[in-house]
């Protein structure tokens, strides 16, 4: 494992990397959020918005993993009785077709299903962990936060879908429990532009109030350099 630092350009400013306590932590890169015909299509959004995400996110997984460093893997979805799934998400948007109905590609955010799945140029390698998660953020009733503290894990490069909501939201809880986040803002997607943009200026806002917003090609550079 590397031991050296290695100072990342980034906004509000540099960002000191520490590979030896840096985990990459990708969000949600499932196939029913990116692939067309899936469920996030089907409620009418531009998955091309997402999808613009996957070639920055694999030449920066392809990287981090050849620097042998921590790789980790986040999937939103429910168990398959929905036991944890709360009656206001499950009915919230009113909509025809909600989480745990049939889909385009199996139930809707049920674990096992294809369309909960991670997309086949982003798929985990054998001993990457993968954290299911039931929310919008990586740390609710996860064991996301042992694992990092386990592996002495400090810094967060968080990557995904979709930028105002699960990353925000991870990035907003791994901030309260005292680690720093670096957002790479090619590696990250919203099915709407406007958010997009207020996402990434929401991290970075007031001296970086909940972490840095750099570029993929920037971390890569700084981890081959460590």
């Amino acid at each position: 494992m590397q031991a050296k630092t290695s100072l990342v350009p980034a906004e509000p400013y540099a960002f000191e990397l520490k590979p030896a306590e840096c985990a990459l932590l990708i969000i949600d890169m499932q196939r029913d959020f990116l692939e067309p015909g899936g469920f996030g299509e089907m409620l009418g959004n531009d998955v091309s918005q997402l999808r613009r995400t996957i070639e920055p996110n694999r030449r920066l997984l392809t990287a981090w993993r050849a620097a042998g460093l921590l790789a980790m893997h986040t999937r939103e979805g429910h168990r398959p009785d929905l036991s944890d799934l709360p009656p206001s998400k499950k009915i919230r948007g009113r909509s025809a077709t909600t989480i745990g109905d049939s889909g385009p590609m199996g139930r809707i955010l049920v674990r096992g299903e294809a369309g909960h799945d991670i997309i086949p140029e982003l798929y985990p390698a054998p001993g990457e962990p993968v954290i299911d998660k039931p929310g919008k953020g990586a740390f609710h009733a996860t064991d996301l936060h042992s694992i990092l503290q386990h592996r002495g894990i400090t810094q967060l490069v968080v990557t995904g879908v979709t930028t105002e909501v699960c990353v925000n939201t991870t990035v907003r809880e791994a901030n309260d429990r005292g680690y720093d986040c670096l957002v790479p803002e090619d590696c990250v997607g919203s099915y709407f532009p406007e958010f997009q943009e207020m996402g990434l200026k929401m991290i970075k806002a007031q001296g970086g109030i909940f972490g840095w917003v750099t570029s993929s090609p920037a971390v890569i550079s700084a981890i081959g350099q460590a």
